[in-house]
């Protein structure tokens, strides 16, 4: 018989909200710690997640329900996180660049960075250049993410990337940009530190990119 976490991981993978807010609560009243509740049950659901959508075994729609699952269970657990001392494994600022009001993917990419232990400070649409370098000024963030979905925006990239230069902040965060027209190519030629073509690959790149190897 599969333990409470194991069971509270493989209701976020079926995406069943409600079986994953009920073990939560279960786990919570039976004492178990609420860092091994995220950790062993809702992050490890959401690694298979991003795993099989990685190999084309799930859907965009399968990961948003998946993620809707373990969304819901960290609300409740969210104000026991400072009591119990779980520190996120790092910090990330998202947002859809500048004259872009694409949202879909940026969301997908907090909710996978979520759901890997990522403090994530979503910065919405339409961001400018500017924004990107108060969250990185006022907020602490080690990275930020640019998603752009139209080629017309995705000059924005570079110029956000200028704005950090000019402020004096790149040294001091990764860059990682994604989006349907980009390319590795482009994000090398704009100077981003990482390329991700998908939400999965931005969990790994950000990791990656930080040193983070839990």
């Amino acid at each position: 018989m599969p333990s409470l976490l194991e069971s509270l991981a493989q209701f976020v993978i079926e995406g069943n909200a409600q079986k994953a807010k009920e073990t939560t609560d279960e786990a919570l009243a039976t004492g178990v710690p609420v860092a091994d509740i995220i950790n062993k049950g809702l992050v490890a659901g959401m690694q298979v997640v991003g795993q099989k959508f990685k190999c084309n075994e799930f859907y965009i729609p399968e990961v948003l329900i998946a993620a809707r699952a373990m969304k819901q269970s960290m609300e409740k657990l969210r104000p026991l996180i400072a009591d119990s001392g779980i520190q996120p494994v790092g910090k990330v600022a998202i947002g859809t660049v500048q004259g872009d009001l694409h949202d879909i993917g940026k969301n997908l990419v907090g909710m996978m960075l979520e759901g890997a232990g990522f403090e994530v400070i979503d910065l919405g649409t339409d961001v400018s250049p500017a924004t990107f370098v108060e969250a990185v000024r006022e907020r602490g963030v080690g990275a930020i993410g640019l998603s752009a979905l139209l080629t017309t925006t995705m000059p924005a990239m570079k110029e956000t990337i200028a704005a950090l230069q000019e402020a004096g902040y790149r040294d001091q965060v990764k860059v990682i940009v994604g989006g349907a027209p980009l390319t590795q190519a482009y994000a090398d030629e704009i100077g981003a530190d990482g390329y991700a073509p998908d939400a999965a690959s931005a969990v790994d790149t950000a990791k990656a990119l930080l040193g983070i190897t839990a």
